[in-house]
C-alpha cells in the first residue's frame, strides 16, 4: 500500500509565507507525476502545480507566488507558497501518480489534505 503524508498548513497573514511538504511512502518502485491541488469551500478542487521530471506546471492565479520542487531520493514534494492572498485559503492536497513494481501500472494516489488559512 501507498501513503501521502503532507505538512506545512498553518495559519497565515496576507503577504506570509508557507512551505508545503509531501513524503510517499510505502510499495514505490518509481513515482511520475507529483503535483498539489486544492479544494475551497463550495468550491471545485483545482490543480495549483504539478511536477514531472523537469518541468513544473502551475495554475495561473499561483504563478510567480509559489514553486515546486521534489526530492526524488526521498520521495518528496515541497510547495513554497509567498506572498499569499486569502484567495489562496483552501484545503491543499498532494496527489502523486506511482507505480508500485516494475509492471505495475501507474496509480493516482491522494493524501488527506493539509489546511492553509490567509486572513486577511
Amino acid at each position: 500500500q501507498v501513503q501521502l503524508m503532507e505538512s506545512g498548513g498553518g495559519l497565515v497573514q496576507t503577504g506570509g509565507s508557507l512551505r508545503l511538504s509531501c513524503a510517499a511512502s510505502g510499495m514505490i518502485f518509481s513515482i511520475n507525476a507529483m503535483g498539489w491541488y486544492r479544494q475551497a469551500p463550495g468550491k471545485q478542487r483545482e490543480l495549483v502545480a504539478t511536477i514531472s521530471g523537469g518541468n513544473t506546471n502551475y495554475a495561473d492565479s499561483v504563478k510567480g507566488r509559489f514553486t515546486i520542487a521534489r526530492d526524488n531520493a526521498k520521495n518528496t514534494v515541497y510547495l513554497q507558497m509567498n506572498n499569499l492572498k486569502p484567495e489562496d485559503t483552501a484545503a491543499y492536497y498532494c496527489n502523486a501518480e506511482i507505480l508500485g513494481t516494475v509492471i505495475s501500472r501507474p496509480r493516482s494516489y491522494w493524501g488527506q489534505g493539509t489546511q492553509v488559512t490567509v486572513s486577511s
